[in-house]
């Protein structure tokens, strides 16, 4: 967006003269969503499993196998470099490099994998709270019907 722009909807903004705030939104969704008292959050336990079941293997594989190619990488890298090659200094930067990537692959899918077990736990906590709320507030429904006479 163009300065000129800014100053031409601020100027058209300040015209208006609101003070109410208005926000930026979706359009109800027919059938459903929007306003109505069903969430938009699913959330299965079964689907989080799978997800981290996959990152935590990924993890583990990715580990085991990177090295193999990090050692023959390295061991190429001296084998050239102790001929003379310049390449051989260059294949140690890449390898070195490689492992620095791995590293952050390996950070991420043990990220993923934590924070969905975490997730997990979390939900079933706040399953527990919510269940908890309810028949609290079922209880208070009981005795007002009760002082009702209903």
């Amino acid at each position: 967006m163009a300065w000129n722009e800014w100053e031409q909807l601020k100027a058209e903004a300040s015209k208006q003269h609101t003070t109410t705030m208005r926000l930026n939104r979706l359009p109800p969704e027919p059938g459903g969503g929007g306003d109505s008292l069903q969430g938009d959050l699913a959330v299965n336990q079964k689907d989080l499993a799978t997800v981290g079941d996959a990152a935590y293997s990924l993890h583990q594989e990715l580990d085991r196998v990177s090295g193999h190619a990090r050692g023959a990488s390295q061991k190429a890298g001296s084998g050239l470099t102790r001929q003379g090659f310049a390449l051989g200094a260059a294949l140690d930067h890449v390898a070195s490099r490689w492992m620095d990537q791995v590293q952050t692959l390996l950070d991420a899918t043990a990220h993923i994998s934590h924070h969905l077990d975490y997730t997990k736990g979390a939900h079933a906590g706040d399953e527990v709270h919510i269940s908890g709320i309810l028949s609290s507030i079922s209880a208070l429904d009981d005795g007002f019907d009760e002082r009702k006479g209903s």
